[in-house]
């Protein structure tokens, strides 16, 4: 008995393969999202914005991405995942170059919804992905892998962004990125195989029905606004991150590449850890611990006054490794919600409302932010904090009843209930 359960838990070379591919995925739109924070303060004074104006440029992409992913649910189920994936990604690629060659604030804008109307769907085609290939007692380790694209973002493409930024102009970062994405469409194209078992479980042809079926499920709403509501705290803090630093906490342009490779080494050494213990023990408790952690972090880091560097990297680490630290227990509990014939639907709507909430809150978060001049401090940065402690607890509840939700559900399917 112990043998098999080892055998199963274990990826095959196949399953290693798509764990790659799918964190290079997630590394290049991840990058594509937040290279916009590092950048931010070099964009407001080149193309002449506002805070508010600013908050506009990073909720356009989540405002797109949300849309888009309405738009793809229903058609999500209905086709192979590898074949939609790569629509998809050709279409960030071009976005991508379009952010390069912007020379204004419109062209920007514009830039960021072609690009968030294709990159924000990838997401969810991934985490079908993931439910399709991989077992729930292998989609903590899974879901540890992908989240470390974020840490890889910040070790390797932040610094190399700015760097490229800081010499050649901001619009480099984006021609390096794009790049990158065309290497890894190439391996999806020769090496993916086809994945499209979901299709002898479709009911429905008509794409809309589907949609409306996936939406209308109770249970399935539970996981929608617990994944939406996760995402607004980061959402608000994210987009005025650096320019707090530069202004609020006197940190250098030049230093702030050596800040984000350490924060990103720190999550590159726990993601792992926090995935084989999701794996192992009670996942919602697991996300609480993370979260109410979180809450303490980021109140003293939104009211943070200049202090020495070493202690802002301290503070700064151990909030990016608790707010991540969340994310993998919700995300694996999340994907346990669909029946395989919903996964993709499931997964498109998430992720859509995901980022809509993201969009208002970047939205709401360039309104209470208020700075007087380009070279003044933030102000209110720390309401931001409170509004992210309060969305926090409400969470902590909805995460809860999606729990309650897998545990019944593993129940009647008899599957074992350890890490749920």
């Amino acid at each position: 008995m112990k043998k098999s359960i080892v055998k199963s838990t274990s990826f095959t070379p196949y399953q290693k393969f798509i764990i790659v591919i799918l964190f290079l995925l997630q590394f290049t739109v991840t990058l594509d999202f937040i290279v916009i924070s590092p950048l931010g303060d070099m964009l407001i004074k080149n193309l002449d914005m506002t805070t508010s104006s600013f908050g506009f440029v990073v909720s356009a992409y989540a405002f797109s991405a949300g849309i888009s992913g309405l738009l793809a649910a229903g058609f999500a189920d209905k086709f192979d995942r590898k074949k939609i994936l790569i629509f998809f990604y050709t279409g960030f690629i071009i976005g991508t170059v379009s952010c390069a060659i912007s020379s204004s604030y419109l062209m920007l804008l514009i830039a960021r919804i072609v690009t968030g109307l294709f990159g924000g769907v990838i997401g969810s085609i991934s985490l079908a992905i993931v439910a399709d290939l991989f077992l729930i007692n292998q989609r903590g380790r899974v879901m540890a892998y992908i989240q470390m694209a974020f840490a890889a973002s910040l070790i390797l493409g932040i610094p190399v962004g700015v760097y490229f930024a800081n010499n050649w102009g901001w619009h480099s970062a984006f021609i390096m990125i794009a790049g990158i994405g065309i290497l890894i469409l190439i391996a999806i194209v020769t090496q993916m195989q086809s994945i499209n078992k979901h299709l002898e479980f479709q009911s429905s042809k008509n794409p809309f029905l589907h949609l409306w079926g996936t939406l209308n499920n109770k249970e399935y709403r539970i996981g929608f606004t617990a994944i939406a509501l996760l995402s607004i705290g980061a959402f608000m803090l994210q987009p005025f991150g650096t320019a707090f630093m530069v202004n609020n906490l006197h940190i250098s342009q030049l230093q702030l590449p050596m800040i984000f490779f350490l924060i990103g080494l720190s999550i590159l050494i726990i993601m792992p850890v926090i995935g084989k213990l999701s794996d192992k023990f009670n996942k919602f408790k697991l996300f609480t611990i993370a979260s109410l952690l979180s809450i303490i972090m980021v109140i003293i880091y939104t009211n943070l006054n200049p202090i020495a560097l070493w202690e802002i990297v301290a503070i700064t680490i151990v909030l990016y490794m608790a707010i991540m630290s969340r994310m993998i227990p919700a995300s694996t509990l999340n994907t346990a919600i669909p029946e395989i014939k919903d996964r993709g639907a499931y997964m498109s709507v998430t992720s859509s409302l995901q980022q809509i909430a993201g969009g208002i809150a970047a939205v709401c978060a360039g309104f209470i932010v208020h700075q007087d001049t380009k070279q003044s401090p933030l102000e209110n940065y720390d309401i931001l904090g409170y509004v992210f402690a309060a969305i926090t607890l409400c969470t902590i509840f909805l995460i809860w009843r999606v729990n309650q939700l897998v545990r019944l559900k593993n129940t009647l399917i008899k599957i074992p209930q350890e890490g749920i």
